[in-house]
């Protein structure tokens, strides 16, 4: 399961990124990037408490 919150975070990044440089999807793409940082930190967390 952390794996692939990892992975989602990581494909949301990607996403805004290139929503980023294109300029084509507006507001929705800072939303994504959003969800994606909280996706890392909520994997950082769960990495420190197993360790």
């Amino acid at each position: 399961m952390g794996n692939l919150l990892y992975i989602i975070a990581v494909v949301l990044i990607l996403f805004w990124a290139v929503g980023f440089f294109a300029y084509a999807a507006g507001g929705i793409i800072h939303v994504l990037l959003v969800i994606a940082v909280i996706a890392i930190l909520l994997r950082v967390i769960q990495g420190n408490k197993v360790v």
